[in-house]
Parts: C-alpha cells; structure tokens; sequence
C-alpha cells in the first residue's frame, strides 16, 4: 500500500522548489525603467542639453543604448543599472542646460541694466 501523506509531502516540496528556483533564476526585465530613462532623455534634449550639455548627454544615450540592449539579451541586472545610470545622467544634462540658460539670461539682464544706468546718467547730466 503507497503512503501518500509522504507522496503528497514530497511532489509538494519540489514544485515549492521548482517555483523559487524559477523565480530566483528569472529577474523581470526592467522595461519601466528603461521607458522612464527615454523620457528623461527626450526632456533633456527638448531642454538644449545636446547644445548646452553635450557630455552629459551623450553620457546618458550611450547608456540608454546599452540598457536596451542589455534588455533585448535578457540580461536584467545590467539593464535595470544602466537604465538607472541613463536617467540620471539625462536629469543631469537637463539641470546643466537650464543652469546655462539661466546663466546667459543673468548675464544679458546685467548688461541691460548697465546699459540703462548709463543712459540715465547721461539724461541727468547737463548739457554744457
């Protein structure tokens, strides 16, 4: 006669094994975060950082690019990291291009203001 509390006991200990080998063995592909680092790449190049940026943009794509690829070869770990990598890199470009952009708007505002100073300078003057 089978004993089948230790045939139940043992066909349920491997599928339990065979569930956590597999899903230890099988990391999710990193798709969300892959999308997210597109975005911040396409905010970054909408922002002039291909211009105001350039090696923290390039910086950014080339990982962007390998994380792609690390994703189709199904390797997860390194996919997830540059993906990661990529979006920093991209947020960073983004904030050097603003930090540019506000700089050259500081500078032309002084300049303005200079010039009006002289203006006024000259209107208060007397004419000799």
């Amino acid at each position: 006669m089978l004993n089948f509390n230790k045939w139940t006991k043992g066909a349920g200990l491997c599928a339990a094994l065979a569930l956590c080998a597999a899903g230890c063995a099988s990391t999710p592909i990193p798709n969300e975060k892959i999308a997210v680092a597109k975005a911040s790449v396409a905010r970054a190049e909408q922002s002039g950082a291909p211009e105001l940026a350039p090696v923290e943009m390039a910086a950014a794509r080339d990982k962007l690019s390998r994380a792609e690829k690390a994703a189709a070869d199904k390797d997860a770990q390194p996919a997830t990291q540059l993906a990661e990598q990529a979006n920093v890199d991209a947020q960073l470009a983004e904030a050097t291009a603003q930090q540019q952009k506000s700089h050259k708007a500081a500078t032309e505002f002084d300049a303005s203001m200079q010039a009006l100073r002289q203006e006024s300078l000259r209107a208060t003057q007397p004419t000799q």
